[in-house]
């Protein structure tokens, strides 16, 4: 099976040829612009997010901190077993 497109013939006229590629560049033109305005959006709505999430967690600490001034770090305790190399672990 051969698939066969249509030439793309590029005008003769020179105003025409002007033209196409007038609207050419402006068609770019409005995707980069476009795209800018995309990843700026995107931007500047991830700095607020972060700017917000480490406000509310700065707030959240600072209460936290004044309410157990005097809590003591909980330490957890537990039985340790050293395992060395080359002998099977039995649970």
């Amino acid at each position: 099976m051969h698939v066969s497109l249509p030439t793309m013939r590029h005008p003769r006229n020179p105003l025409a040829r002007a033209l196409s590629l007038l609207i050419g560049v402006a068609v770019i033109g409005v995707l980069l612009v476009f795209g800018l305005v995309v990843v700026s959006v995107l931007l500047v709505g991830g700095v607020l997010l972060l700017a917000l999430r480490r406000w509310k967690q700065g707030s959240a600490r600072v209460n936290s901190t004044t309410t157990h001034a005097s809590h003591k770090p909980e330490v957890l305790e537990g039985e340790f077993v050293v395992v060395q190399r080359g002998r099977p672990v039995t649970h």
